[in-house]
C-alpha cells in the first residue's frame, strides 16, 4: 500500500486532476495567505462486539471529506466539507482563506508527487476486507478463553475494530502525497467476582496489520486469557501502601506514563507558546543520563506508524532526549516554520474535520545496561507497576497522576504481594531525573494506545524497558 495508491484512489473515484487541485489551492490563497493545503480522506470503519456471550453489534460506516487550511504568519483558517466535489471544496477554500485573511498572495506552485520511501504496512488483505464471520469467530475465541481460565470470571466483553483509510494531501508549495492506511485492534475486558469482590482485567492489541496477524501472532484467545489472569490476580490483592518509595515500572505498556508525563511536553506547539515544562530547554539536561527517549513513526506495522504524516511529510525517527539531554521537539509544518526548526513528520489529525497538530507516533525509552532481575534485587521496599489504567498530566507544570491497574510490592529485592488502588503522583521532568536504572528489555505495547489532545483522538504506540525511579509518591492506603 504505497503513496501512489492513495493519489490514484481519489483521482479514479472522484475524477480529480492536478489542474483541479491547483485551482482549489489558488482559490484558498486568493484573499491572501502564506500557505494552503488540502487534506482528502475516505474511510471505512467496521466493528464487532460481544457481551454476555452474545454478538451485540456488527457495524460498518463510511465517511469522506476534505479539510482546507490557510495560514498567514501564526494565524490559521480552517474549513471542511463532507462532499468531495470541486464546488464544495472551493467553498471551503474560500471560507478558510477568509478566516486567515491578511497580507498578499504568494501564489501556487504546480503540484508534484512527493513519494515517501516508507512502505511500513504492506498488507495484502486488511482486516476490513475479511468476512464478518471470520471476525465473529475471533471475538468468540477470546470470550471462551477468558471464561475457561477460571470459574470466577463472570463477565467478558470482547470487541474487534478495524478501518481502512485513504488520504491525499496537496499543498501550495507543490507537494502531493497520498497513502492507504489499514488499522485494527482487538480488546478484551474481564470482570472477576468472588463473593462480591469484583475486579477488572484488560488485554488486547493490533496495529497496521492484516487479518492473519490475529491468527498467527496475537491470538484473541491469548488476549482473553491475559485479561482473565489480571482480573483473577486482583482478587487476592491487598490495599496499596501510601508514601514516597522506589518504583519499578515494567516493560511495554507502562510507557504510557512516559507518553503522558513527558511526551506531550515535548510537542512543539506547547514549547513555542512557552506553556510546557520543557520550554526553552533544548541542550539542557532534563533527565538521568540513562534516559534516551525516541519518537519513531517508521516502525513497520505499529499502531502509531505512518508512511506520511497528515501533512504529507514522511515520518521519522526523532531522538527527543539523548543520555538525559533534551535534543528536539516534535514538529508539524506550522510550528517548524515559526520556530525555525526541521519538520519531524509529527503533524497529525483525527480526521478531515480537524487541522493538524504536533502529535506523537510511537514514543518510548531505549534499553539500558541493567537486567530486570538486577533492578528488582536492588529495591529494599517499593512498588512494581506492570499495567496502568487512566491518568492525567498538567503540561505546564509537568505534574501527573496515574492509576496502576496491576502492581506488586517489592520487599527485600523480591516481588511479593499484589496490591490494588495504587496511584503514582509526581512531576515528569523530576521523575526522569530520578531514573537510577534502565533495563535491557525494551518492549513496545501490543497496539491499543489512543491519545487525546484538543478534542482529537489518534492511534499511538508507547514503550519502555524496565526502569527504576528512586522516588515517587504512591497514593494508596497507609500501612
Amino acid at each position: 500500500m504505497t503513496n501512489n495508491k492513495g493519489i490514484d484512489f481519489f483521482s479514479d473515484r472522484y475524477g480529480l486532476t492536478p489542474g483541479d487541485i491547483d485551482k482549489l489551492l489558488s482559490i484558498a490563497l486568493e484573499k491572501g495567505g502564506d500557505f494552503a493545503d488540502l487534506y482528502f480522506e475516505y474511510r471505512i470503519r467496521n466493528g464487532v462486539s460481544l457481551d454476555e456471550q452474545i454478538i451485540k453489534s456488527v457495524t460498518k460506516s463510511e465517511s469522506q471529506g476534505v479539510g482546507v487550511r490557510v495560514t498567514i504568519g501564526d494565524k490559521t483558517g480552517y474549513a471542511y466539507t463532507d462532499l468531495i466535489a470541486f464546488d464544495s471544496i472551493a467553498a471551503a477554500a474560500r471560507t478558510a482563506g477568509h478566516i486567515a485573511r491578511s497580507g498578499g498572495l504568494t501564489g501556487v506552485t504546480g503540484v508534484n508527487v512527493s513519494p515517501s520511501s516508507h512502505n511500513l504496512y504492506p498488507v495484502e488483505t486488511p482486516v476490513s476486507a475479511a468476512s464478518v464471520s471470520r471476525k465473529i469467530a475471533l471475538v468468540i475465541e477470546s470470550d471462551r478463553a477468558a471464561r475457561d481460565y477460571d470459574r470466577r470470571i463472570r463477565e467478558v466483553q470482547s470487541s474487534m475494530a478495524d478501518e481502512i483509510k485513504y488520504v491525499m494531501i496537496a499543498s501550495s508549495d507543490g507537494g502531493l502525497a497520498g497513502d492507504v492506511q489499514p488499522l485494527a485492534r482487538i480488546g478484551v475486558l474481564c470482570i472477576a467476582d468472588d463473593d462480591g469482590n469484583r475486579q477488572l482485567g484488560r488485554s488486547g492489541g493490533g496495529g497496521r496489520i492484516g487479518i492473519d496477524f490475529f491468527e498467527e501472532q496475537l491470538r484473541p484467545g491469548d488476549c482473553g486469557t491475559e485479561a482473565a489472569r489480571q482480573a483473577i490476580g486482583q482478587l487476592e490483592a491487598i490495599d496499596a501502601p501510601a508514601g514516597k518509595m522506589e518504583v519499578v515500572l515494567g516493560p511495554g505498556w507502562p510507557g504510557i506514563l512516559l507518553h503522558e508525563a513527558v511526551g506531550h511536553g515535548l510537542e512543539a506547539d506547547f514549547n513555542r507558546k512557552g506553556t510546557s515544562a520543557f520550554s526553552g530547554m533544548i541542550g539542557e539536561r532534563v533527565a538521568s543520563e540513562l534516559c534516551t527517549v525516541v519518537d519513531d513513526g517508521t516502525i513497520p506495522s505499529r499502531r502509531g506508524s505512518l508512511n506520511i504524516d497528515d501533512e504529507g511529510e514522511p515520518t521519522t525517527r526523532t531522538v527527543l532526549i539523548e543520555n538525559g539531554v533534551l535534543r528536539c521537539y516534535m514538529n508539524d509544518r506550522l510550528n517548524s516554520r515559526l520556530m525555525k526548526t526541521p519538520r519531524t513528520g509529527n503533524g497529525r489529525r483525527e480526521s478531515y474535520k480537524y487541522m493538524p497538530l504536533p502529535r506523537m507516533t510511537n514514543t518510548f525509552m531505549l534499553s539500558g545496561p541493567h537486567s530486570r532481575e538486577e533492578i528488582i534485587r536492588s529495591v529494599k521496599r517499593g512498588l512494581y507497576a506492570v499495567q496502568f489504567g487512566g491518568g492525567q498530566v498538567d503540561i505546564t507544570s509537568g505534574e501527573f497522576a496515574f492509576s496502576a491497574s496491576e502492581a506488586f510490592l517489592i520487599e527485600e529485592g523480591k516481588i511479593t504481594t499484589a496490591v490494588k488502588g495504587a496511584t503514582l503522583r509526581g512531576n515528569g521532568p523530576v521523575a526522569l531525573k530520578h531514573v537510577t536504572a534502565v533495563g535491557d528489555d525494551l518492549q513496545l505495547d501490543k497496539g491499543v494506545g489512543v491519545c487525546g489532545k484538543d478534542g482529537q483522538n489518534i492511534p499511538v504506540g508507547v514503550g519502555l524497558p524496565t526502569i527504576k525511579i528512586s522516588e515517587i509518591t504512591v497514593g494508596g492506603t497507609k500501612l
